[in-house]
């Protein structure tokens, strides 16, 4: 593939509200803690360039709302993605026992649907001492589901540009294998699989 072309990666940030998405969001593309609390109304859009591997990557980070009554709104956004995080506030538990509805809600829209579709899991607020999340009990919800996890602070710039940066990896991995299949399939002269039964 050529490196010097720039790839451009649809990543969406979803989870319950409150959780800091548009905070993290910020801290990744402008490295400024984000302190305004209005709520993110359907989504909003920032890019960012960043070299990930010496690939040159354009991402275009989708912020979406947290409220439920925007979920089915939030649904439609997922169209196209390449690589989806999941956020959630370590001082709030209801935030991380959401986290299985959002990602069901998520798999359920991607087609084809994947079950090893490029994902993060965000552990936000670290800097907080409230606490309600263990580390160990996040851990091993993320590697029951095969999900990298990351304890961030949007505040305190905490592994936030590690966790968009390994999530950017996974997607343009799944990018660069879906060009080539295409790539391949387009040369095939005979088609492998004959259909397995014939109809009527």
């Amino acid at each position: 593939m050529d490196s010097s072309r720039k790839v451009d990666l649809k990543i969406i940030i979803i989870g319950s509200l409150g959780v800091g998405k548009t905070s993290l969001l910020h801290q990744f593309v402008h490295k400024t803690f984000y302190e305004d609390y209005r709520t993110t109304l359907g989504a909003s859009i920032l890019s960012k360039h960043i070299t990930v591997d010496n690939n040159p990557l354009k991402l275009q980070i989708w912020d979406t709302g947290g409220q439920e009554r925007f979920r089915s709104m939030v649904s439609t956004f997922y169209k196209g993605s390449d690589g989806c995080m999941l956020a959630f506030d370590v001082t709030d538990r209801d935030s991380f026992e959401s986290l299985d509805d959002w990602r069901e809600d998520f798999l359920e829209k991607i087609i084809p649907t994947e079950q090893d579709f490029p994902m993060v899991v965000l552990g936000n607020k670290i800097d907080l001492k409230e606490r309600q999340v263990p580390k160990e009990t996040a851990s091993s919800w993320c590697k029951e589901k095969d999900i990298p996890y990351f304890e961030v602070s949007a505040k305190n710039d905490i592994n936030v540009v590690q966790a968009f940066e390994t999530l950017a990896r996974q997607a343009l991995s799944r990018y660069q294998g879906i060009l080539e299949n295409y790539l391949t399939d387009s040369i095939k002269l005979t088609p492998d699989d004959q259909p397995k039964k014939k109809c009527c």
